[in-house]
This record gives structure tokens, sequence and C-alpha cells, in this order.
């Protein structure tokens, strides 16, 4: 029975995909298209019971107000992530630890071997300083799969792509996954700088396309940004954050723009070292002691760009030099270790030097 002893209907109202949300109504209750209105209840009052509900589309849980109640209709299981470089293997051991089936997709197999390689030597590691037994290491390692093809894809509820910073590439992705994914399946992009909305506009499913953007090394960096598109849905949020959380990270939301938060200043501090390098200002090794010393940054920005890539820097820092203008012009000298060679810690050297 409803308020005041009526009988009740359930009415649905229409929401964007991704929940149901059903109202119990007094039988006498008014509807017309998208609209409703109660019986004894205000107008007022309506407004905020559909305010409450919407406020639900962000957070994966019921709520219920009143005769109110919004549901999420997906839950995530399965998940993919394309690309097994520095970030995709590091994703990819966050999502089974946070108890996804996951399976990592890499074409080139010496890079699908590194990645599985080093995701048992971070379980291990993680072991044996206590930070989680035998047990959890052992599940998370059962949780993990790993192929060279897209079919490894089929049925995913979320994907998360991990590849070079290349729209023609990620969007060669994209239709790979197009007929391969569930229906309801969302599409996530890791990407540092690039269009959301138009890698977005690349795939079969624009509203299910979000970036989330994580931090290297991702099992120890907390954040990831969550960075909504044009045609981006609550609905396809809340699977993004879903995701961060059970893979214990916080979240940040961006509205998309070149370089979101945190590249935007990092590559500004990592240029200007670069230029003072360059004019003498101080060593490179100087300038990252000042900054971890000085500024208690957890490292220097020459040692961050030899952890991310000299080449994945230069490549950032050119996009928002044509999107955001001047102040963003690479240094000479960033330009000059790409081109000798010179791009970190994975190839042995870039600012400074790692013998094998």
């Amino acid at each position: 029975m409803g308020q005041e002893g009526l009988p009740q209907q359930d009415l649905a109202i229409p929401w964007p995909d991704g929940f149901r949300v059903t109202v119990a109504l007094p039988s006498t209750a008014a509807q017309t298209g998208d609209s409703m209105k109660i019986p004894g209840i205000s107008d007022a009052r309506t407004r905020r019971a559909r305010a409450k509900a919407r406020i639900e589309r962000i957070r994966p849980s019921s709520y219920t107000m009143g005769a109110v109640m919004a549901q999420p209709v997906e839950t995530i299981q399965n998940v993919v992530v394309i690309g097994a470089g520095i970030m995709g293997r590091g994703i990819a051991l966050a999502s089974a630890r946070g108890g996804y089936n996951t399976a990592v997709i890499e074409s080139d197999p010496a890079s699908l071997q590194s990645a599985r390689a080093e995701i048992e030597k971070i379980l291990d590691r993680a072991r044996e300083k206590g930070e989680m037994d035998e047990p959890a290491a052992r599940a998370a390692r059962e949780r993990l799969t790993y192929a060279a093809g897209f079919d490894a894809a089929k049925g995913a509820d979320l994907a998360i792509e991990a590849v070079p910073e290349s729209v023609a590439i990620k969007a060669a992705v994209y239709q790979e996954l197009a007929s391969r994914m569930a229906p309801h399946g969302v599409i996530a992009t890791n990407t540092s700088s690039l269009s959301i909305t138009e890698l977005a506009a690349t795939s079969d499913r624009p509203t299910r396309f979000l970036g989330m953007h994580f931090f290297n090394p991702v099992h120890r960096m907390r954040l990831v940004e969550l960075v909504r598109g044009l045609e981006t849905t609550d609905p396809t949020l809340a699977i993004g954050e879903q995701a961060s959380k059970a893979m214990g990270k916080e979240t940040v939301l961006v509205r998309e723009s070149p370089g979101f938060v945190t590249s935007r200043i990092n590559v500004l501090i990592g240029n200007e070292a670069f230029t003072m390098l360059e004019s003498g200002v101080a060593s490179a090794r100087d300038i990252d002691k000042a900054l971890k010393l000085g500024l208690n940054h957890p490292m220097g920005p020459f040692e961050l760009v030899d952890l991310v890539g000299l080449d994945t820097r230069l490549s950032i820092l050119e996009y928002l030099h044509r999107t955001l203008g001047d102040k963003y012009r690479p240094s000479p000298l960033l330009i000059q270790y790409v081109k000798a060679g010179r791009l970190g810690r994975k190839v042995g050297r870039g600012v400074y030097e790692y013998p094998s």
C-alpha cells in the first residue's frame, strides 16, 4: 500500500542507459512523458526526489528517498587491458588485485612476456613486504590471462586502452573491441593528453566512453583522473569510479581539456627543467635534488621523465603546444635527447644512464 493507504503502481521514468529507476506511486498519480506529479506532494519535493535519484547515477549503489530508488543495471566482472607496456601492465595488476577477471592483450610477444614477469615480481615483492598474503597474491595471478589477439575481449564489461598516444592507433583498437565487448561495455582510455571526445567519436559507443588516467607506477600511485568527454554519461563515469575504487584508487573528475589537470602542470615543470639544464643553471642531479628536498616532490623532474619516457613526454608537449599555445613549446634539449635515442629507463639511457 502507498501513502494514505492507496494502492501503489510502478512508474518507469526515462533515465540514461545504465540505470533503472522505479518509483512507487499511488495509483491516482498523474504521469505525462518524462514528468511525474504525486498527489499531496509539492512540485518542489518531487524535484528534490528526482535530484536525489540523479545523484545515484554517479555513485554505483542503491539510494532510497521516500518512494524513489535508483539501481545500477550493470556491474563489472570482466576487464580487458589493451597494451602491456609500463602503464598497461600496472593497470592490469591493479584490476586483478581489485577482484576483476582481467585479460591483457598485447600483440608483441616480448612485451607480453616482460609484462607477465614484472607482474609476478611485483606480487612477490608485495607478499614479502607483508602488503598482501599468499592467498591474495595467488588469487590475483589466477584472475590474470594474457593474449595476443582481441578475442580475449569477448564479453568484457570494461576495456582500458593503454596503447601509444596516437589517435589512429587507439581508433584501430576501438574498432577491434566493437564486435567483441558486451553491448553494455564501457571503454576507458588511459591517454594523458588526447581529446576524449575525439577518441570517443572513433568508437562505436561514445556515450559509454571516458578517460581513466592512471599514474606510474600504477601499483604505488593512488590517483586516477576520470575525464568526461562531450557525450560521456553519468552512468559511464559511475563505472569508472566503481573500477577505480575497487583498484584502491582515489579519483578526481575532470572536464575534458588538453592535458587534463596533472599533465598540464607536470610537463611545464619538466620542460622548464630541460631549459635550465640547457642554459647551465644547475646539473640534472642538483635540479632533481632541489625539487625533492625543497618542494617535497617524491621524484625529480629528470628521474620522472626517464621513468615515463622522453619520447612520451615530447609527444604530450607537442600536442599541448598545438592546442594550448607557445608556453608548451618543447625544449630544444629534450628534442635532441629523443633524436639521440635517449628515451629513458626503457632503453637504458635518458637523462641518466641505466646499466643493465
